[in-house]
């Protein structure tokens, strides 16, 4: 078999979405005649943990992991949190608002911890993997961020070894949607830009999960840009299907930062609510996962505190179950300058799940082709009252008349096995 160095930040027991692409592509890169040799902290700090995907790393899967320090110790003192309290997904939108200690501290992590926290592991992991590849040499390295320390390894190992090298862009680096809140210093601004285009222009192949994100970092480069989208696992969605919900419930799974608080949304369910005691009765908010406080303040705000279902961050397979019985799965992008090419994670399982999807973000967006391609749900823009009370309207009819189904079509070409066909072409 050929060989495969993967450098992540994020495997498991490590948990949520930034886990997800490389746990899922990697299962099947055996298959396809590669081994995956997964690079990993072995003491990392991430926002939750979900022990079930353990069990989802493929048998013939070597891991190397090394220790790794980060200031997020530094970051909860400064900042009055208790020991071992986990970073919220979307923590630097919040704290950027925040306390003064709150406000220093995103802009230390901006100015000083280029390209993130996990900058001291960069230089260790060089050197750990050097003597590694001279004894075990392989043939492809592929990095993925962020955190885009990932890619300063890959990076450094590149100019050592004659090694094909695959950056994936999960995300933007200088245009992610929490940038402009770094709080940046002109100095440390260009440097975050000369580290990203020095990364784009080295290596033999950069890829992401949206054609708005490779546009992005063409712009940058000056360079062809890959787009291998995310999507969902098939060996995922081999339980039984529950019954529905006997409620009208609308359910979001996953980190639900403040950016993607669809404000308009809780308005529309709010005025319903008051004007139809009947669908008052019926209407379940599900959030599943880290929630802001400020989506909870804002939908109670709107007169629906009886109508919200609170859970903590549930294992991948139970939460795939738990969506499965929803009638509606709400999709809100961040309402951000890039949220244009966002294609979250999410959305390839909730198109599996074959649920009536409620998407709200830019009406131009990525996502909203992907929708009408599957005919899985109904795009809207988060910013239209009028359209996310028809979409709202319209699904609460079909549920009335027992009608709210759909049909998803063409959405098999983002199965991850495919996928991960797709990359491995980029490696020839």
């Amino acid at each position: 078999m050929k060989k495969v160095l993967i450098i992540t930040y994020y495997w498991p027991p490590s948990g949520g979405g930034g886990v997800m692409r490389w746990l899922k592509m990697s299962k099947f890169l055996p298959g396809l005649g590669w081994q995956p040799i997964i690079y990993t902290p072995e003491n990392p700090d991430p926002s939750v943990m979900d022990e079930s995907l353990l069990k989802e790393i493929h048998p013939q899967i070597v891991e190397l992991k090394t220790p790794i320090w980060e200031p997020y110790d530094f970051y909860r003192k400064l900042t009055g949190k208790k020991s071992g309290t986990k970073f919220k997904a979307g923590y630097i939108s919040e704290a950027s608002d925040g306390n003064w200690k709150s406000r220093l501290s995103v802009f230390i992590r901006g100015n000083f911890l280029i390209p993130d926290p996990r900058k001291f592991w960069v230089r260790p992991s060089i050197k750990f993997l050097s003597s590694y590849l001279k004894e075990y040499p392989v043939d492809l390295i592929i990095s993925t961020g962020p955190p885009h320390s990932m890619h300063l390894i890959g990076l450094g190992l590149k100019k050592k070894f004659n090694i094909k090298w695959i950056a994936d862009f999960r995300d933007p680096w200088t245009d992610i949607d929490f940038y402009h809140k770094l709080r940046l210093t002109k100095w440390a601004d260009k440097i975050h830009r000369k580290l990203e285009k020095t990364v784009l222009l080295n290596a033999d192949h950069v890829v992401t999960v949206s054609l708005g994100c490779a546009a992005g970092l063409e712009k940058i480069a000056n360079r062809k840009v890959e787009v291998i989208n995310n999507g969902f696992d098939p060996l995922d969605y081999q339980f039984e299907l529950p019954p529905l919900d006997k409620v009208f419930s609308i359910t979001h799974f996953g980190a639900f930062n403040k950016d993607r608080n669809p404000s308009l949304l809780w308005e529309v369910l709010g005025e319903m609510a008051k004007s139809d005691a009947e669908f008052k009765q019926a209407l379940c908010i599900r959030l599943i996962g880290q929630t802001d406080e400020s989506v909870i303040t804002e939908i109670q705000r709107n007169g629906l505190k009886e109508n919200i279902e609170m859970h903590d961050h549930l294992p991948h397979s139970e939460g795939l179950y738990k969506l499965s019985q929803s009638q509606v799965l709400l999709l809100p992008l961040n309402d951000a300058p890039n949220a244009k090419g966002i294609l979250p994670g999410k959305m390839y399982e909730y198109i599996a799940l074959r649920r009536p999807i409620l998407a709200l973000g830019p009406a131009d967006a990525d996502f909203s082709v992907i929708l009408h391609e599957t005919k899985a749900g109904i795009p809207v823009s988060f910013r239209d009252k009028a359209e996310i009370k028809k979409a709202v309207a319209f699904y609460y009819s079909l549920y009335k008349n027992g009608k709210l189904n759909v049909d998803p079509g063409a959405y098999e070409k983002y199965s991850r096995r495919k996928l991960a066909a797709q990359l491995l072409k980029l490696a020839e």
